[in-house]
């Protein structure tokens, strides 16, 4: 009885399909960012101030996190995956919850919905993924 052998890679590298995943992992990334700050850009826009400091810090990390998936760091993209389905779930519930009683809770459940599915798509779109590939070959190694 022999042993299975691990099968074809996931993802094989086609340049063709690497190619076309260049913009859909930007509109990804960006919609990400625009995600993750558009409660501090809603606030600051209404002239609320309040932990300004904190906000612009985390509007900096959101965007060295997701340029570094740009880049092609495996632990950035795999940290950016597990935050956006973390966030995604908290964000859902707590707009499911506040839609008990309000109709703006809703809308954050949507927020929550967008970011489960931004954060799949770069797990589950082919072209993002041979995209991600190609640049994690480019960095020296596939996964680490």
């Amino acid at each position: 009885m022999s042993l299975p052998t691990r099968g074809p890679d996931p993802s094989p590298f086609d340049p063709a399909l690497a190619g076309a995943g260049r913009t859909p992992t930007l509109a990804v990334l960006a919609g990400l960012f625009m995600l993750a700050t558009t409660p501090f850009f809603g606030h600051l826009l209404q002239g609320s101030t309040d932990n300004l400091a904190r906000n612009v810090l985390y509007a900096c990390a959101t965007a060295v996190l997701l340029g570094q998936v740009w880049r092609g760091s495996v632990w950035a993209w795999r940290l950016t995956v597990g935050f956006s389905v973390c966030a995604g779930l908290l964000v859902f519930v707590a707009g499911m919850l506040a839609g008990v009683s309000n109709w703006q809770g809703w809308i954050v459940s949507l927020a929550g919905v967008g970011f489960l599915l931004l954060g799949m798509c770069l797990v589950a779109v082919p072209s993002i993924r041979a995209f991600l590939d190609t640049r994690w070959a480019a960095r020296g190694g596939r996964r680490a």
